[in-house]
This record gives structure tokens, sequence and C-alpha cells, in this order.
């Protein structure tokens, strides 16, 4: 669900409108006067939700939901799900649930708002916060003693940033809650939209991202590093975790504790790392990638979707356990140079 410390719910509305406005098809034995009070992930939905399944069988993946409504694929397999959940049809389900988000979430975008000063009425700020010319401090925003933030930089609606921490100057924190002793660097970006869309043949349509930030104690950021928002849940930076310069993490990601991440790294949306990882740099993970605690990952290394288990080394693209990647480039090296010979004879 949508935190309200930064997002304006405008339901609940019918299941006849959640209906119509996705382009879905209403149930025959459901209700249409029934209420939807809210949007949710699977996991987090409750009987007044609204949620969804892309997965062409849905009945193992939503078996455990307490979801009230559920968007599937008009072609899905819906025998064996629970009859609990109302199963609403639709030709796509990322367009209908994006249409379901901006009739809840109409202002789901970037933020925009109106004060008299820098810093709002509403915001509270403890003892000894010190902010340089030019910074905002929005609505609701609340700071703990012994925090600096650097000139230019933007504190969002709802922001809270814990004690003795350091924000370095045009910084833009969004949809976000920080703990305490957090540095970012110049130039970084917290709690931007996630990069999800509904794509078809006409183009593709921006999905509302609606989740949050969570960034742990004594977590660094780098410069001009971005972090974005959860489509539904929270994007998780855990405690101690180290994070360089032009690094880009996704939405939903959970980063577990005192991992290292070095520059230039990119990490897709839903990704899962363990505590104490380390990422060389100009790593790439693409979307829904496991890393279990302690491993480690060479250099421009490139996962795929996966499990990687922890307490070991990987290397390569497509990402492998560093002995086998080693012994194929040594293979590969050694068949070159064979070529070469048997070429100049």
């Amino acid at each position: 669900m949508a935190d309200p410390r930064f997002y304006d719910n405008r339901g609940p509305f019918s299941l006849a409108v959640v209906c119509s406005r996705a382009q879905a098809v209403l149930p025959d034995d459901a209700d249409p006067d029934s209420a939807i009070v809210d949007l949710a992930s699977l996991d987090g939905a409750g009987r007044q939700h609204l949620t969804f399944c892309t997965a062409k069988d849905p009945a193992a993946a939503i078996t455990d939901s307490q979801a009230g409504y559920c968007f599937v694929d008009s072609g899905a397999n819906i025998s064996g799900a629970p009859r609990r959940i109302c199963l609403i049809a639709g030709k796509s389900v990322p367009h209908a649930f994006a249409a379901a988000a901006r009739l809840f979430y109409p202002e789901h975008g970037l933020e925009c708002w109106a004060q008299d000063g820098p810093v709002h009425a509403s915001a509270k700020l403890e003892e000894n916060v010190r902010l340089a010319p030019g910074v905002v401090v929005g609505p609701g925003a609340e700071i703990g003693a012994g925090t600096t933030i650097g000139p230019y930089s933007v504190i969002g609606r709802g922001v809270t940033i814990g004690r003795d921490c350091e924000i370095g100057h045009h910084v833009g924190i969004g949809f976000a809650h920080l703990g305490d002793g957090v540095v970012i660097l110049p130039g970084a970006q917290i709690g931007q939209p996630g990069f999800g869309f509904a794509s078809s043949a006409v183009g593709h349509e921006k999905i509302p991202q609606l989740g949050r930030v969570i960034i742990q104690d004594r977590v660094e950021i780098g410069a001009c590093t971005t972090v974005d928002r959860g489509a539904l849940g929270d994007t998780v930076i855990g405690e101690g975790t180290k994070i360089d310069n032009l690094v880009q993490i996704g939405h939903n990601n959970r980063i577990g504790r005192h991992c290292v991440v070095v520059a230039q790294v990119g990490i897709s949306g839903s990704c899962d790392l363990g505590d104490f990882v380390v990422l060389g740099g100009q790593v790439g993970f693409s979307d829904h990638v496991r890393i279990g605690d302690h491993a480690r990952v060479a250099a421009r290394g490139a996962a795929v979707p996966g499990d990687y288990p922890g307490h070991a080394d990987y290397g390569g693209a497509p990402l492998r356990p560093m002995k086998d990647w080693r012994r194929e480039v040594a293979a590969v090296s050694l068949l070159a140079k064979r070529r070469r010979q048997d070429r100049d004879g």
C-alpha cells in the first residue's frame, strides 16, 4: 500500500468503476458496488485491496494472498485459484493495473508543491540541524539533530532523515526514510520513480510508482548515484552498506547490510542481495536476481535472473562461479594462441 506521508489516496472506488477505468471484465458473480479501498502487492494485500498477477497459471502465486481483488490475464488458467479472491480478467494486466493506479493516485509523478519559505511550516527540525543556502524542506518532512544539508538540496514531502546525517549539495530526496549517520554525496537522487512501463504495439505507458526508499543507519551513497523508489513496496538499502559514485539501483531492490557496491554498477528491479555482498565496478544485474550473503562479483560481471549462493566468487557474462569463468577465459586464450600459430605456420 502507498504510504500516506507521500501519496494521497482518492479512493475508495466501486468494483464497477475500477473495471471500467481499467477496461477489464466485471466478473459475473461479483458485486459491482463492492468497495475497493486501495492497491497493494500480492503479499501485502487485504480483503478490500486490489492487486495483480501476471502469471499464466496464477493459482499458485495467489493462493497465500489475502487480497480481495486481483487483475489476471484474460487467457490465464484460473482453475484451482481460491474462490475468496475476485479475479478480474483483462487483455493486459500491466495496463489494467496502471489505469487503476492512476485512478487511486492521480498525483503520483514528480513532486511539486507550494510554500512561502525554504522550510515548510509543517516540517520538523531537531536541534543543530544546519541548512546551507538554497535548501528546500517540504511539508511534513522531519530532520534529526546534528544533520547537515548542502546547498540547493531538496527534501520532499514527508521525508524523514535521522540524526547526524550528511547530505551534499544538489541532492534530491523524496518518498524516503533515512536512518542515522547516513552520508549522501553531491548530486545523488533518492526516491525518483522506478523505470516501469506497460508496453504494447502503440508504445509504452508509465506505471505509477507508489512505493518508498528505506535507507538504514550508516549507509553511504556516492555522488550522482540514483536509488529508485519501489513500485508498490520498498527499495531497501541495509545498514552500513557503502555505494560508490554513478550507481543505478532500480525499484524494489533489497540490498543487505554492509554491502559494497563499486562505481557504475546497474541493478534492475526486484533483486535481492544478502549481507556483505561485494559488487565490482560496472557489474550489471537483470531483474529478479538473488545473491547470497558474502558473495563477491568481479568487475563487469552480468547476472541473469536466478539464485546465486552466498560465500562464493562470481565473474563473467552471464555470471558463473569464478573458477569456471577463469577456466573458460584461459581456454579461449589458448585456442586463440593455437589459431595464430596455425595461421603463421
